[in-house]
């Protein structure tokens, strides 16, 4: 095996690594409500968690890894270096955030170290402007719309249930919120993995492994995996700062959350958008929150999440575009 070939498994590994710490750092977004409702215990939603992120590749296709593949940058100007380069600038970023316990985005972080490297190797042209467009805006709507909806679907349960008490009706809800919190956990599986099958189908066309961009089974069921292993062990830091510091949740908020989280997740991977499963959750659980009254959600924690979503490209492009120069004069 030449030294090539060991270089391009070698960044399919980093891919696979980016892909467990996504998992990792992510883990909060689908468990995070349902352990703080204490409708399971950590592990017992983590596993669940787990096993979701892993079947998901196979139900909603693969429009958001072609989308990533070959709509944030031109097909034309990747490279091993490139991918490498984005790659690190990524994993570098997703791991300050979970050191720090904020909920960025691991999409975002893959997606500002793809700019970061494409515009280093070969200017701003090298960008295909159509499909980042569409992301950056849904980098804004699809929080919002998290918020919208989970502000909408809690208005709607507390006008239908105002005359119950609130015990009765978090006993039944803790049974609804098993079914949400897993649909948040097949829609995050079904939007994340895909941006790394998306990647590593990338640099195979690239290196000539391919011969048209058409995501290989075996990339798609690895990705799947290294997401479940990543979610499985899970990331503590970020489960708080969701599930425990933004605002106090019952299962009925739980339920609303989710609901409202997986059902503009899901919507957005059958249209091949690339959204942050991170952002919508946190949208949610602001949204959620909110119907309590605006004292009810830390606004201090929240535009301090506000903040880490704002510099992740920047920060993760600036990462890779470092990392781009110093493998290229290597």
């Amino acid at each position: 095996m030449d030294a090539q070939t060991l270089y391009i498994l070698g960044i399919i590994a980093v891919a696979y690594i980016f892909d467990f710490i996504n998992g990792f750092h992510d883990a909060a977004n689908s468990v995070s409500t349902v352990i703080s409702t204490k409708v399971l215990p950590p592990f017992a939603a983590v596993g669940m968690a787990a096993f979701f992120n892993f079947i998901a590749f196979g139900l909603f296709g693969v429009a958001v890894a072609t989308t990533v593949g070959k709509g944030i940058i031109s097909p034309s100007v990747v490279s091993p270096n490139l991918i490498l380069s984005a790659l690190v600038g990524a994993i570098t970023w997703d791991l300050i955030t979970w050191y720090l316990g904020l909920p960025s985005s691991s999409s975002h972080a893959l997606i500002g170290g793809l700019v970061g490297a494409a515009v280093t190797s070969a200017g701003f042209g090298s960008l295909a402007w159509a499909g980042l467009q569409k992301t950056l805006t849904f980098m804004v709507v699809s929080p919002l719309l998290g918020f919208l909806l989970a502000f909408g679907l809690m208005a709607l349960l507390i006008r239908a249930f105002f005359s119950i008490p609130l015990q009765r009706i978090n006993r039944y809800f803790r049974r609804f919120q098993l079914v949400s919190s897993a649909l948040v956990s097949l829609s995050h599986g079904t939007n994340d993995a895909q941006k790394t099958m998306g990647v590593v189908t990338a640099l195979l066309l690239s290196v000539g492994w391919i011969g048209s961009f058409q995501v290989p089974l075996v990339v798609a069921v690895l990705a799947a995996t290294s997401i479940a292993l990543g979610t499985l062990f899970g990331g503590w830091r970020i489960v708080r700062t969701l599930g425990f510091r933004m605002t106090k949740l019952d299962p009925v908020h739980g339920f609303s959350i989710e609901t409202a989280s997986a059902a503009t997740i899901i919507g957005s991977s059958v249209l091949g958008i690339p959204v942050s499963t991170t952002h919508v959750v946190s949208g949610g659980v602001i949204g959620s929150g909110a119907t309590m009254g605006a004292s009810m959600v830390k606004w201090g924690l929240a535009r301090r999440i506000v903040w880490a979503w704002i510099i992740t490209i920047p920060a993760s492009a600036v990462v890779a575009s470092v990392t781009y120069l110093i493998v290229s004069a290597v």
